[in-house]
């Protein structure tokens, strides 16, 4: 390890003789450390530890008001989780002492009258341990903020990919593209008032948007017809629930999970009388959030077999609706959120 790292480092002298000090001092200055703080009060450790942030603490064992075992537990209490070399300088080396050294974070001892040459030899074992322990860690954290990086990529990648399917869908008859969008937002916020997580919230608002990716398995000649729908062509149409949920099924991720499970429930009515028969609690939350979102904006929005219903009477097509339709729980929940929005206008 080049020396010129050697001499930055900073060490942190502690011990209660005056001349110890000044030795230990002339002998790293002499060597080429720069950085040097020394105290005979071990009463000031804490503070200088907190100010220095010291690469290697010389510390003796016994001393008057802290001695070295209190001042090693002072340091433990606000340390961080990183490698700092204790080296005990100290003329007792009774096996006791050194176990309850090791116990308390001391690294290495060096019995006082100690040689200049053996003071540098274990100086330098201890920073070249400390300095290779700093650089795995700086690596290591080099190498989690790529993966960070590399997941939101994926997750960025993921959720765009989730855009453009749902887009895929509704292109025929929609072919801005809003429809999905606005379906996500206002499931969202729903599921945000009835007290659902920011996590459920989130997945939700990715989700809703591949309600209808069904629809790319029924006929334009049918899905874009002007007239009304004849028996056999509705039960067609019906099966864009089923479609979708087998487009979807499968995946180990949760958002896709949970899209299956809108893209199969969010025609299920709370009376039964929806399209597979599910009534209440039989049907997933989620689907029942994005019937009413769907609904809502299907029924502001025109179409080539409609005309756009103004916003208070899908309002009021909502609330009607209750307890046969919708779940009336997340009817409330939704009036609740056009009325904050009306006042946020």
């Amino acid at each position: 390890m080049p020396r010129r790292l050697f001499s930055r480092a900073r060490i942190l002298v502690i011990d209660d003789e005056p001349a110890n000090v000044d030795l230990l001092r002339r002998v790293l200055e002499r060597a080429g450390f720069s950085r040097v703080v020394t105290t005979c009060d071990p009463r000031e450790a804490k503070d200088l530890y907190i100010e220095f942030r010291p690469d290697l603490v010389l510390l003796d064992l016994h001393m008057p008001h802290l001695d070295g075992f209190a001042v090693m537990q002072q340091f433990n209490q606000i340390a961080e989780a990183t490698y700092l070399p204790i080296l005990i300088v100290t003329g007792d080396l009774s096996a006791q002492a050194k176990s309850d050294a090791l116990s308390r974070g001391a690294k290495d001892f060096l019995q006082k009258p100690f040689s200049t040459n053996e003071v540098l030899l274990r100086i330098g074992t201890l920073l070249e341990t400390r300095f290779l322990y700093l650089q795995i860690q700086s690596q290591n954290q080099m190498l989690e903020a790529k993966v960070l990086e590399r997941t939101r990529e994926l997750e960025g990648a993921q959720i765009e990919i989730i855009e453009r399917l749902a887009r895929a869908a509704e292109f025929r008859d929609d072919n801005t593209g809003q429809h999905t969008e606005r379906v996500g937002q206002m499931a969202a916020l729903i599921a945000e008032q009835v007290g659902l997580s920011d996590t459920q919230v989130s997945l939700i608002r990715r989700a809703a948007p591949l309600h209808d990716v069904g629809k790319i398995g029924i006929p334009d000649t049918i899905l874009l017809k002007l007239g009304k729908l004849t028996v056999d062509e509705f039960d067609i149409v019906k099966t864009h629930t089923t479609i979708g949920a087998r487009i979807l099924s499968g995946s180990r991720f949760p958002i896709l999970r949970i899209a299956e499970e809108i893209a199969f429930s969010h025609h299920e009515r709370w009376d039964g009388d929806g399209y597979a028969g599910l009534a209440r609690d039989a049907i997933p939350l989620t689907g029942r959030i994005v019937a009413v979102a769907d609904v809502f904006d299907a029924l502001t929005q025109r179409r080539p077999y409609k005309d756009a219903w103004s916003i208070d009477n899908a309002i009021g097509e909502i609330d009607r609706q209750r307890g046969h339709q919708f779940d009336p729980a997340l009817v409330d929940a939704f009036l609740k959120v056009i009325e904050q929005r009306k006042m946020l206008a």
